[in-house]
């Protein structure tokens, strides 16, 4: 599930911070399967996550909105 910019500046301040929530609980989670050795279903997932996260912080500063 890539969030696309586009979609990022479509959500309101709230749906933001509610996504923005949601992907740091499935980075830990993943992260957590990978460290214990496990193996995730999709191996581009944690890069995906991170890039989610990363693209809603960016439009998240440009608005002026806080963490």
């Amino acid at each position: 599930m890539v969030l696309k910019p586009k979609e990022i500046r479509q959500m309101t301040p709230e749906e933001r911070g509610e996504k923005l929530k949601e992907l740091k609980e499935d980075l830990m989670h993943e992260r957590g399967i990978s460290a214990m050795g496990g193996s995730s279903p999709s191996p581009g997932k944690i890069r995906q996550i991170r890039q989610s996260i990363a693209r809603i912080l960016t439009i998240m500063q440009e608005e002026g909105e806080h963490k």
